[in-house]
């Protein structure tokens, strides 16, 4: 845990012990407990709002936007308005002038 091993714990809570006092010192570990469960719920729920927002963005990537949707179709009814109908057979002029 942070490259400090049980030597080095001992000495920091002796340290404490000096400096805080025993009365005080089991409201420290107390508030210091307080917060980084708080720090940890907060980290936590950095993270998934990250995660939501970038499932939101892949998920807005994947479907087409409306205008392009709205595009393709209008193409789609204007290809078909412009095409032309099959012409009719032309009528043999069967008259001899």
């Amino acid at each position: 845990m942070f490259g400090i091993g049980m030597p080095e714990m001992i000495i920091i809570l002796v340290i404490a012990l000096i400096v805080i006092g025993p009365h005080k010192l089991p409201e420290l570990a107390k508030s210091l407990g307080k917060g980084l469960a708080e720090f940890k719920k907060a980290s936590e729920d950095f993270q998934r709002n990250i995660q939501e927002e970038a499932r939101k963005a892949e998920e807005k990537e994947k479907e087409p936007a409306p205008r392009e949707v709205a595009s393709a179709e209008k193409a789609c009814v204007d290809a078909a308005a412009h095409e032309a109908p099959a012409a009719p057979a032309e009528k043999k002029d069967t008259s001899h002038s």
